[in-house]
């Protein structure tokens, strides 16, 4: 596949590292930086509102992300807003929140949305990966690594080489990188 430009709309530069990480040479990853509402909703809903608006703030084409924690003793909780429980209660509460359940399982949920510009339609991509719920172990950029095992690991306690070959958002974006090769519009 040729290199490719793509403006990825993101103020997290570990998102960045990540993106350019597992996209490789096969693309050249520009970040942005806007300030975009988000409204309240689905993962989905949450996805394609925030591309649709980077897509008119940027005037062209545009690749988004967003994640999520679902629980599922908590009935998929906290999903797209776990970064706002992370900032209340920190992996030890969200660790806690599951004490009194005896399923620890949890999803880690990557969705990506790319516009080709304004007034079209965002296409999704999501990844997801099963894991389970931990006391925290490991020290991440990413607020909830460190409690998201998988295999016997935390999210944070991996190597980055792993990680980036296994994760929801390597997932999300092999999905993105085989759309993109199949309908060569990048």
């Amino acid at each position: 596949m040729a290199n490719w430009d793509l403006v990825f709309v993101t103020g997290n530069p570990h998102k960045i590292s990540e993106v350019k990480s597992i996209l490789g040479d096969s693309a050249t990853v520009r970040p942005v930086d806007l300030d975009l509402l988000e409204i309240q909703g689905t993962i989905d809903e949450i996805t394609r509102a925030k591309c649709r608006l980077a897509a008119e703030k940027i005037g062209g084409p545009v690749l988004v992300e967003d994640s999520a924690l679902e629980m599922h003793a908590l009935n998929r909780l906290p999903g797209p807003y776990v970064k706002a429980f992370v900032d209340a209660v920190g992996n030890t509460g969200l660790y806690k929140l599951l004490e009194p359940y005896e399923n620890k399982t949890a999803e880690a949920v990557c969705t990506f949305g790319y516009s080709p510009g304004p007034g079209c339609e965002p296409v999704l991509f999501q990844g997801r990966l099963l894991g389970r719920i931990v006391s925290a172990r490991g020290l991440s950029a990413f607020g909830w690594e460190p409690i998201f095992e998988v295999d016997g690991e935390t999210l944070a306690e991996m190597s980055v080489e792993k990680k980036n070959g296994l994760s929801h958002r390597f997932k999300a974006l092999s999905k993105f990188r085989e759309w993109v090769q199949d309908t060569s519009l990048l």
